[in-house]
């Protein structure tokens, strides 16, 4: 294996531009920085400008089989590990993550278009919080005392899977990778993370951080393209579980691949999640609530985002009118400059995809496109992935802005008349990953929550993923949960049952 010389300062920088530079051309494996075995690279570009501000390695089965080795060689040492001294590993990891917290929203910023004020500095302060989380749960991996017979004594164990491949998306990429790694680390697997191509950098800084704390071989991460990258972890035969956050069709090749191994396999796979609104409900917050919901923030690029919104006939029109001067006044601009609170769609082809649904809902008879903030008028970001939001009316739920995710921000708001309807319409999804429900009525919002299909439903609030909340989805929104406890025990170990006869 190719050594490179440390490319990246140990102190953190505000140079997000000289930082991405340094981080080029290189994966992580075994404790170091190593090219690309093909010596290939590919564009990582700022979508805010449209320029290129580094090149990732592109990595194949070559270099995932030695990401692999290194894991699997790491991980037999790391589970012998006492688990609380893993976890006060993962915890000191959290700890210097927590002091590059500035400098990875601005990486973050840089290579997705996510503003910095409203969202990359949030998601990586929510990161340190997930590592710090999960650090201190080293001392729940236990075990049972089972009562078989009087002379004989039957306990059961945790014990890790073995390598972890996880493949994570580029819209929160740090969150889901923390999400991934830190139960794995700390329930003693190794992992094998292989980032999205749109956003390899800021992940690649964090594994690089992680490193300097953790033993070699424990944490590594590769850059590259599914076929070639990701379709070669998830197949390895030494990746004994793989977790994958992303689309469903490739959640579905991903579960394919795993099952021919007969491995586990955690999916997060998206979602259409409803937001339902009722005429009692606190408007002012709810309307706050509303734009936290749709995260336009974020462009609506995300899995939670509340792009199907029913509102309550006597208050329908109102709530429209209110939401949408609430979205002109946000900032679309430079991700990285403070004032900003919208930034851009993380990729050309994204964005026509985002413009072809806005296309499809405006052309649909009786539809309103009611197109929200302004575009930057700054020259230098004439080439910028921006686009304006968009709140449909007039749209039923035949209507494939309302079926399908779109990944943008787009909301479609319906009115209604009856809570029993509503929640028909609210369930009438191939989704089932988040909802909300916005009343003063707790009798009627409990009521409802209970029958949503989604796996987390919020009254009155709609907050992203947080540590120590069960997350995850039901029907084609995926399996298994993530944030919690319960995810590390159930999805990143395996109970051992051992019995001795005393006899």
């Amino acid at each position: 294996m190719l050594d490179l010389p440390h490319p990246t300062p140990d102190a953190p920088t505000a140079d997000c531009f000289a930082l991405a530079k340094a981080l080029s051309g290189v994966h992580f494996i075994g404790g170091r920085y190593v090219p690309a075995r093909s010596g290939k690279t590919f564009a990582v570009v700022n979508p805010a400008t449209g320029a290129e501000v580094a090149r990732a390695a592109e990595g194949d089965a070559a270099d995932v089989d030695a990401a692999v080795q290194n894991a699997a060689e790491a991980q037999k040492a790391w589970a012998k590990v006492p688990a609380r001294k893993r976890g006060a590993l993962v915890h000191a990891c959290a700890a210097a993550i927590r002091t590059h917290v500035d400098e990875l929203g601005r990486l973050i910023a840089l290579e997705t278009g996510k503003a910095l004020r409203t969202e990359s500095r949030v998601e990586a302060n929510v990161v340190a919080d997930v590592f710090e989380f999960f650090g201190g749960l080293g001392s729940e991996l236990k075990g049972e005392s089972v009562p078989f017979a009087p002379n004989v004594l039957s306990v059961t164990v945790r014990e890790p899977l073995g390598v972890v491949g996880a493949i994570i998306p580029w819209n929160v990429p740090m969150l889901l990778m923390a999400l991934k790694v830190a139960p794995a680390l700390v329930a003693g697997n190794s992992v094998v993370v292989k980032s999205a191509e749109e956003a390899p950098l800021a992940v690649l800084r964090i594994c690089e951080i992680m490193n300097r704390i953790l033993p070699p071989g424990v944490f590594n991460m590769v850059s590259g393209f599914g076929p070639e990258c990701g379709a070669p972890l998830v197949a390895h035969p030494k990746v004994r579980k793989v977790t994958f956050t992303g689309s469903v069709e490739t959640g579905k090749i991903v579960a394919k691949a795993a099952a021919e191994k007969l491995v586990p396999v955690t999916l997060e796979l998206g979602g259409k999640s409803p937001m339902i609104v009722f005429a009692d409900c606190d408007f002012e917050k709810t309307v706050s609530g509303a734009l936290t919901s749709m995260r336009f923030t974020r462009q609506g690029q995300s899995c939670t985002a509340a792009s199907r919104i029913y509102v309550e006939r006597p208050i329908f029109d109102r709530f429209v009118a209110e939401m949408k001067k609430a979205v002109d006044a946000m900032v679309m601009g430079d991700p990285l400059d403070e004032k900003t609170d919208i930034g851009t769609i993380v990729s050309e082809g994204q964005l026509e995809k985002v413009r072809a649904y806005i296309a499809e809902g405006t052309a649909t008879p009786g539809a309103t496109a009611h197109v929200c903030s302004a575009m930057p008028t700054d020259p230098a970001l004439k080439k910028g992935l921006f686009i304006q939001p968009v709140i449909f009316t007039g749209l039923d739920n035949s209507s494939r802005l309302v079926r399908e995710e779109i990944f943008g921000p787009v909301t479609v708001i319906q009115a209604f008349d009856d809570p029993e309807a509503v929640l028909a319409q609210a369930n009438d999804s191939e989704y089932g990953l988040a909802a909300s429900l916005w009343t003063n009525n707790l009798k009627v919002g409990l009521d409802l929550a209970h029958r949503l299909e989604a796996g987390l439903v919020q009254i009155n609030q709609n907050l992203v993923v947080q540590a120590n909340l069960s997350y995850g989805g039901v029907k084609s929104s995926g399996l298994g949960k993530e944030a919690s406890l319960e995810a590390m025990l159930e999805h990143f170990t395996h109970k051992k049952t051992i019995m001795v006869n005393m006899a």
